[in-house]
Parts: C-alpha cells; sequence; structure tokens
C-alpha cells in the first residue's frame, strides 16, 4: 500500500491527468472567419486543477482516422488551449498556443465532423461527433462559432453546444452566457431530455449555500451476486454536523446512465455513512469504465470518482483523498 501512495504522489500529473473530459472540445471555428473561410480553429479547456502537458496528444477527425493536429505544449489548470489551422493571424490579435501547421486533411468540413482528442496513450479524452451536420454555429455573413455550454459534460450531445453570441467567438475566454440557465439546470450528468423550452423557473435552493466534506467513500461495482442486487455506492459525512441529503443527486457517466435523487427527509449524520443500492439508486455501475458524481442541489459537483475497470468482488475505497 506505501509503495502504491509512493508511485500515485510522484507520477506526472499529465499521467494522472489523462480521464476522459480532463481536457475537452470548448470551441470550435468551423466556419472559418470574415477574412478567410480556411482560418479555423479549435479551443480546448483543462477541466482540471493540475496544468497537463500535452505533448504526444492528438486532435483527430473522422473518428481517429485523420490526425488533424499534433499537440505539442502545456495546457494550464482551468485554462484555454487556442489551436490554429492557417498562420497566427487566424485569430488576429490573441496568440495561438501552439505554432499553427496548416492541419491534416483539409480542414474542418462545413457538413459537420466527428472529431476526437486522444492523449499520448490513444485514450479518447473527449469527442464531439456532428459527422451529420454542425448543430450550432453560424457561417456567412455572421461567422459566429459553436460554443460549448458545459464543460463537464459529453461532446456529442446536441443540447451541450450553442452559438457564441460574438462574431468571431471568445477565443481564450469565458464562452458566451445566452445559455447559462440552461447550463445550471443541466449542469449535472448526464443531460436530460430538457428541451430549451421547458426550462425551469429558477428557485431558492441556487441561492441557498451547501456544505462540502459530503464524499463518495466506496463504492461496489462488481459484486460476488448479481450486479442488479449486489452494487452499491457509500457516502461519507466528513463534517462535525449533520447535513440533510434532501435533493442531492448520484449520476454516472458511461453507458445507460441514470440520476438518483436523495428523498426528502434524508439525513446524514456527522462522521457518518450512508450506503444506496442499486434496486434503489438504478445507477448501473459499468465493470469497464465508469464516472459517478455527487452533486448538491445548486447543481454544483461535490464529488467525482472515475475507474477505468473494476476488479471482481472487490470494492474501490476512498484512501484519504483519492
Amino acid at each position: 500500500m506505501w509503495l502504491f501512495l509512493a508511485v500515485c504522489l510522484f507520477l506526472p500529473a499529465e499521467v494522472l491527468a489523462s480521464q476522459p473530459l480532463s481536457v475537452v472540445f470548448n470551441e470550435i471555428a468551423w466556419m472559418g472567419t470574415t477574412a478567410s473561410a480556411n482560418n479555423e480553429w479549435i479551443e480546448l479547456y483543462n477541466n482540471t486543477n493540475t496544468e497537463i502537458n500535452l505533448a504526444g496528444w492528438g486532435l483527430y477527425e473522422e473518428g481517429e482516422k485523420t490526425l488533424v493536429e499534433p499537440l505539442i505544449g502545456i495546457i494550464g489548470a482551468k485554462s484555454y488551449y487556442l489551436v490554429e489551422r492557417t498562420d497566427d493571424n487566424t485569430v488576429p490579435g490573441i496568440k495561438a498556443s501552439q505554432s499553427p501547421t496548416g492541419w491534416g486533411g483539409y480542414g474542418l468540413n462545413n457538413n459537420g465532423e466527428h472529431l476526437q482528442l486522444l492523449d499520448n496513450s490513444s485514450n479518447i479524452i473527449d469527442e464531439v461527433d456532428y459527422s451529420g451536420g454542425w448543430f450550432t454555429g453560424i457561417g456567412k455573413p455572421e461567422y459566429k462559432t459553436m460554443e460549448r455550454i458545459n464543460s463537464l459534460v459529453g461532446g456529442s450531445d446536441p443540447q451541450n453546444w450553442q452559438t457564441s453570441q460574438n462574431p468571431g467567438g471568445t477565443p481564450k475566454v469565458k464562452n458566451s452566457e445566452q445559455n447559462q440557465e440552461l447550463k445550471i439546470a443541466e449542469d449535472v450528468f448526464p443531460l436530460t431530455s430538457l428541451t430549451k423550452s421547458e426550462k425551469p423557473a429558477v428557485d431558492d435552493s441556487r441561492q441557498r449555500t451547501y456544505p462540502s466534506g459530503i464524499v463518495i467513500n466506496e463504492i461496489l461495482p462488481s459484486p460476488e451476486g448479481p450486479d442488479e442486487t449486489e452494487e452499491w455506492i457509500e457516502i461519507f459525512n466528513q463534517n462535525s454536523f449533520p447535513v440533510e441529503l434532501s435533493g442531492w443527486q448520484i449520476n454516472d457517466f458511461f453507458g445507460k446512465t441514470k440520476t438518483y435523487s436523495f428523498p426528502p427527509g434524508t439525513v446524514i449524520n456527522p462522521q457518518s455513512y450512508l450506503v444506496v443500492k442499486r434496486p434503489d439508486s438504478k445507477i448501473i455501475l459499468n465493470n469497464q469504465e465508469e464516472k459517478i458524481f455527487l452533486s448538491a442541489p445548486d447543481k454544483r459537483i461535490i464529488d467525482t470518482v472515475y475507474y477505468k475497470k473494476a476488479v471482481r468482488e472487490q470494492s474501490l475505497a476512498r484512501f484519504s483523498n483519492d
């Protein structure tokens, strides 16, 4: 165990960070700019609190068939990374994060693309499958980019993209705000079938504050008995006071996703545990890759657990803060 902890502590940040959605496609200028249709650019965003070395990573199109651009630089924590196609005048006045190379293939097809971001081990970190046509963004004469609404929600969901308010987009800065109400409503995985015409009214849960210190403490994704009845998720209250969990939610990300909302009156005592079983939550813990989210009623994600592969008859338990 001590050897394992020592390895984890001294692994480079970029090795630990290569998880799905650690870096995402955040904005895409598939239409080019008013100066030239060839002036296409892609902006990435680092969701983590650690800088990530992108050496060996790559942007691909046609579902990993064609390398658009090999990546070489470092993307800072919670920062943007601008990849320009033609030259460093593609976005006037804003420096590219790495020297433009012209891009492989033929640039971004105006009829849609299937883009993927792969790390240096060829793992898919994010993808945007709009091979049937771009859902947002405007070409001539406005040239408004395609902006991601929520950087923690999958890139292939059309509800998670909007057309920029700004001609030329928002390179290297926060995306425009027009769909922020939808973003708040859908800030927890997965995006529901909520349509933009069905946006919920703002309620007082967004004005309240909710404590941290409520964590996913242990999960059993591959039990000895039937998965349907024996899987469970354990929550732990690290605080010295009880916390009411009414309205808190657990979500999973991969495969057939579900949302579990703690029922009214659910209270977890200080320094105590609460087990949620699969027959109650309906959440399926995949054996081959899964990500679990715990969120407060204000849609703020409080804790996240990711694993690549479950071990048969063994739970995954929190050790310290890992």
